[in-house]
């Protein structure tokens, strides 16, 4: 398959891990003979820093007339720590939703048998837990009106939703779930809110359209607890934008670890990549970030093309290293690699033959393990 993929690394460790997705996805295409075309193109706080904006038209235009976006990350800490500042990275990342019309995010969240230890949860609580979270990503609050009054004591964000906007991305919700343990859950506030009480009466009349898939339903706040207590409870979930931002980061401790989740934001037309985790600058350079968030959302860029085959090696790829211990020091503090070591481990094991084995006197001394 031809394809043509923009790339975004963006700030902090974003270009390290990106560096790294593209070698994987580089190693898949000659395996499976595709034809990946990179082109790489500025975005964030470094893009502010050359021109003035978080998102050059350049590098829209490049985003437009790509089959997909692969994302890093962004932000730094002279934007986070200044409240004032009129241009911000994040505004770069918002724009780029909206205009590739990106109105679903996915992301799947699942606890490796070996990380269980990982995890501040009970590894009896979070054993078997494997999640994905579709969030609608382009509404809500986020999008919505705001104002503050002229004395500056009141401030105003409206959070508005249509059905039109409920309903494409409950039909991908309900069609993931069809695939899976056929349950969907919709997390909402309907005792409350009437945002919520429209995704509610929405997507219980959609429900008739998939009789196979059970569909349940959870405030928020229930949500949250349910996320603590019992997270093997979940399958699909769907919710509303703020919600769907705050119970995806409730869920990423269940992994042990923010730099294993991937994401995925499609639309109609345009999809991006990029793991969930932020720009961390304080690690920038010192070769400790951990790439696997972001090749797991290279791997999803296959999904997205139906790739399938392929971006199943990629993650059976990743459960050897886990189960190896061949890991970045969030995972492994008293053996651990390097992000480059990491991404050169992962890519020799998708180019071998998986007749190949592990020498474990390579991966005590921290070389390539293919022999």
């Amino acid at each position: 398959m031809k394809l043509k993929i923009a790339v975004l690394p963006g700030d902090g460790i974003g270009p390290e891990v990106t560096k790294q997705s593209v070698k994987i996805l580089k190693a898949i295409d000659e395996r499976f003979d595709h034809d990946f075309e990179f082109e790489e193109a500025i975005v964030g706080a470094i893009a502010i820093d050359r021109t003035g904006d978080p998102l050059p038209h350049s590098t829209l235009e490049l985003c437009k007339e790509s089959d997909a976006v692969l994302f890093g990350a962004i932000g730094h800490p002279k934007y986070d720590n200044d409240p004032a500042a009129k241009v911000r990275p994040e505004q770069g990342l918002l724009k780029l939703r909206k205009e590739l019309g990106l109105y679903a995010n996915i992301r799947p969240v699942r606890a490796y048998e070996n990380l269980l230890e990982h995890s501040p949860l009970r590894p009896e609580r979070i054993a078997g837990a494997d999640m994905v979270i579709y969030r609608e990503l382009t509404g809500g609050i986020y999008f919505g009106e705001k104002s503050t009054s002229e004395d500056g004591q009141t401030a105003n964000d409206l959070c508005t939703y249509s059905t039109y906007e409920i309903e494409r991305l409950a039909h991908l919700a309900f069609k993931a779930a069809q695939k899976r343990k056929k349950k969907l859950t919709l997390i909402d506030k309907a005792n409350v809110l009437e945002t919520s009480r429209l995704w509610r009466k929405t997507v219980t009349n959609m429900a008739k359209e998939y009789p196979d898939v059970s569909l349940d339903f959870l405030f928020i706040d229930n949500a949250a607890m349910q996320m603590v207590l019992d997270p093997k409870q979940f399958d699909v979930i769907v919710t509303e934008n703020m919600f769907g931002d705050i119970i995806s980061d409730e869920a990423s401790v269940i992994g042990g670890s923010i730099g294993l989740l991937a994401s995925a934001s499609v639309g109609f037309e345009n999809a991006l990549f990029e793991p969930i985790h932020g720009s961390f600058p304080q690690a920038t350079g010192k070769g400790i970030a951990n790439p696997v968030a972001s090749i797991l959302s290279a791997a999803l860029l296959l999904d997205h093309f139906n790739l399938n085959r392929e971006a199943d090696v990629i993650r059976k790829a990743v459960e050897e290293s886990i189960k190896l211990n061949v890991c970045t020091q969030d995972l492994n503090k008293n053996n651990h690699y390097s992000t480059e070591k990491v991404g050169d481990f992962l890519e020799g094991r998708i180019s071998e033959s998986e007749h190949h084995h592990i020498n474990d006197n390579n991966l005590t001394i921290g070389q390539m393990t293919i022999i």
